[in-house]
């Protein structure tokens, strides 16, 4: 997500208990490691005993003294280290010249007014606007920068009603997912007296006639339980504008499933409200609908079974248009009229080898959004499936944000690549796509070279993967490389900005994206190839791309970084292990590192998906085989690491890192740093502040450049 056996894992973890709460000096730059608590928890599964001698560092950091305690020792040793490394306030200069450009949102039209997201250099969080017209004044609607001191308050989310007079808005406070729902009145900018707590995983979605809108909820945590408490019975409530919540409808929820979630849209008409619902990480949905001007708000059910992914793209009246793989695994456009007794699927556009990544109907025209080779294509079609041909893109990149409805002839999406950041199109069928917004950036994207190389990995599967770095480069010898990847739960990596990642392009460091299995780049068969019993494949295909970087010379054999978040942060926690001699260092962000205790936290359950139950034996023992927390050997000399997560983190609870970086700083494990750097208010990601953001990876660029050799200049 390979391998001591449960008997010696156990004996290993057991036997060097006393090393394991010794304090360990690193050699290089004389690190010497806070002392770690060890705890004698040893179970047994399937016949193996199975030690965690670092149970309690799972407890919430905000509630227990001596994980607080331990946070501050770590954080301090790491603060101490990185002092020292040249080149942090270059990266953080650099960092924030590229981040002085204005990243945009897609604009939604309501009422005739514009409501769009925009954060200008400088500032920490999005800022709201709203226009009068296509081209009318802006005006700021809310700026999150008045909600905080820190700038660890973001708006997380926003709709506005079909007239455009008032806006229900989502607060995300110190990057959990958890969010607090508020009303505007936009003429005024009032804020109303509604509020609603412990909204998650919502979307957002206003009934006709303002009379109040729909969100998705779990119900109210215990006290002291709300970082780290599983998440169960979602239900969506409709809010009546002016009420309290505790007067919210619960529109549906499933009793008899509680792990069930639910989240509901409109059609653009208003007719429908379409709840999608899902049990795990999975695009396997049920699709239920509530007609809205049925005397009581009844259900229906569409699809039924959990065995499709189904996606709306919209509807009017009776008709309703989705994105499905059932009978296309690189997914296919269908309709159906719910007018009939019983109502079936007629397919429009049917599959075909590139997959669909999204769709948006503009008036009477079908706009798709496909992926060849991990790169973004658009196509249009009449809405009776017939092809009409595609829309000129500015080059390799990514498309996003599609944004369209059958009643309007406007439509937007986004376009953004490695190297150009995002874009705002607007798109009309009777016409090209024209620049409705573009940033004016603090480099020349053509400066930078993007490319993409094909390698194969240990089974012969042929990987993408994309290289980034300065135009006219000399890399006869090699340059310092950093090296992405996620793999997994059908997410595709496609090609996107990031100002971190073009501070190390600059400072001459070349950038790798590898397009893994257990993404979505070409469909389920690309998934399916990199989760559950095949979720080797996607360490596989990450060491191949190692391999290839330095089998080409485009990285020296000592010079090769490595980076991942979340799920990719475990991927960094596996490869470590399994192949310590090809990387040099590492950056594990956020990463799942327990594999056989991630579904009893918060959002862990959904996971089973791709990684499979800890409590069945087949998928334990797979797990089992690459948890990076339970493979770490004593007497190996692993590369350079620098964990990083947030106190904050409710979607991966930084218990995970905790444990692992415990383990890995008191076992002999040669003389490189191991280093974590803890947050505080902050999470998973998601409203970090750009203050934060530059901060945390002028840190950990330093970091990997000390290691890998990059000379760090003005």
């Amino acid at each position: 997500m390979r391998s001591l056996t449960l008997l010696t894992l156990a004996i290993g973890l057991a036997a060097t208990s006393p090393a394991l709460a010794a304090q360990h000096e690193n050699k290089e730059d004389a690190l010497t490691y806070p002392e770690t608590t060890t705890v004698d928890v040893v179970e047994e599964q399937f016949g193996e005993y199975i030690a965690d001698p670092y149970r309690w560092l799972e407890k919430d950091v905000r509630e227990d003294p001596a994980v607080a305690a331990w946070v501050k020792a770590e954080n301090a040793v790491t603060d101490a280290y990185l002092e020292k490394l040249p080149g942090r306030q270059i990266l953080a200069g650099s960092m924030t010249e590229l981040f002085d450009f204005d990243d945009l949102g897609i604009p939604e039209e309501s009422g005739g007014q514009y409501f769009y997201e925009r954060k200008s250099g400088g500032q920490n969080q999005a800022v709201l606007y709203v226009r009068d017209g296509a081209d009318g004044a802006e005006r700021v609607l809310l700026d999150p920068a008045t909600w905080s001191d820190d700038g660890a308050t973001a708006l997380a989310g926003w709709k506005p009603s079909g007239d455009g007079s008032l806006l229900v808005y989502a607060i995300q406070d110190g990057g959990s997912d958890w969010r607090t729902l508020k009303i505007l009145d936009v003429k005024t900018g009032e804020v109303r007296p509604d509020n609603i707590e412990w909204a998650k995983f919502t979307d957002l979605a206003w009934m006709p006639d303002n009379i109040g809108f729909l969100y998705s909820r779990f119900p109210e945590p215990e006290e002291g339980a709300a970082f780290q408490s599983l998440n169960s019975d979602h239900a969506v409530y409709l809010h009546l504008i002016g009420k309290d919540q505790a007067k919210d409808t619960k529109v549906y929820a499933t009793p008899d499933q509680p792990e069930l979630n639910h989240s509901a849209e409109l059609t653009s008409d208003k007719e429908w409200v379409v709840v999608t619902s899902s049990s795990g990480t999975d695009e396997r949905y049920e699709i239920t609908l509530i007609k809205v001007d049925a005397p009581k708000l009844e259900t229906r059910k569409l699809v039924s079974g959990f065995e499709n992914d189904w996606r709306l793209i919209d509807g009017i009246g009776d008709t309703l248009y989705f994105v499905t793989n059932k009978d296309a695994p690189r997914l296919r456009v269908v309709k159906t009229d719910l007018s009939a007794a019983e109502p079936e699927f007629t397919e429009l556009v049917p599959e075909s080898d590139a997959v669909i990544d999204g769709a948006m109907i503009v008036g009477d025209r079908l706009v798709i959004s496909y992926l060849v080779d991990a790169k973004s294509q658009l196509s249009t079609f009449d809405l009776d499936g017939t092809a009409l041909g595609t829309l000129d893109l500015p080059g390799p990149g990514q498309v996003g944000g599609l944004s369209g409805s059958m009643k309007s002839d406007e439509g937007f999406f986004t376009f953004q690549s490695f190297n150009r950041p995002t874009t705002v199109f607007r798109y009309d069928p009777s016409s090209a796509p024209t620049v409705w917004a573009a940033p004016t950036l603090p480099f020349d994207p053509d400066m930078v070279e993007v490319t993409q190389r094909f390698y194969q990995s240990k089974d012969g599967t042929r990987i993408p993967m994309f290289l980034v770095h300065m135009k006219g480069q000399d890399l006869s010898q090699g340059a310092p490389t950093l090296l992405y990847g996620y793999g997994g739960f059908n997410i595709s990596v496609l090609p996107q900005y990031k100002a971190a990642w073009m501070a190390w392009i600059k400072a001459g460091g070349v950038f790798a994206s590898a397009n893994l299995r257990g993404g979505g780049e070409y469909g389920k068969e690309w998934h399916d190839g990199g989760r559950l019993q095949n979720k080797q494949n996607v360490f596989d295909d990450f060491i191949a791309a190692g391999e290839y970087l330095i089998s080409e010379g485009i990285t020296p054999a000592n010079g090769l970084a490595v980076e991942g978040r979340s799920n990719g942060g475990l991927l960094i926690g596996a490869v470590m292990n399994q192949r310590p001699d090809l990387f040099t260092a590492g950056h594990a962000a956020v990463g799942v590192m327990d594999m056989l205790r991630f579904d009893r936290f918060t959002a862990g359950r959904y996971w089973v998906d791709d990684y499979g139950y800890p409590n069945k034996e087949q998928d334990f023992r797979t797990l089992l085989g690459y948890s990076p927390y339970h493979n770490l050997k004593d007497g190996v000399d692993y590369p350079a690491l620098i964990v990083s997560t947030a106190d904050t983190d409710d979607r991966v609870v930084p218990g995970h890192s905790f444990k692992y970086v415990a383990r890995l700083q008191a076992l002999d494990t040669g003389d490189a740093p191991h280093l974590i750097r803890i947050e505080t208010r902050a999470g998973h990601g998601s409203g970090k502040p750009t203050d934060k953001l530059i901060e945390e990876y002028s840190d950990i660029y330093a970091f990997l450049a000390h290691a890998t050799g990059l000379d760090l200049k003005e």
